[in-house]
């Protein structure tokens, strides 16, 4: 998602969100670690770095 998509989501949707990309952040690192390769080697990076823009955007408010 875009940060402005981000930016419009109320906090209760940011954090479930939050919430939903961290599930599938440990499921696309169950993958890599079992040999399995995924659909697009780089989702690991691009979830990891959404759940870092919307810790960022909870923190600052």
């Amino acid at each position: 998602m875009k940060l402005h998509e981000l930016r419009a989501m109320s906090k209760e949707e940011l954090e479930k969100r939050l919430e939903e990309l961290r599930r599938e952040l440990v499921k696309l690192r169950a993958q890599a670690k079992t040999g399995a390769a995924p659909k697009n080697t780089m989702q690991i990076r691009n979830t990891r770095r959404e759940i870092a823009r919307i810790l960022t955007l909870l923190k600052n408010g």
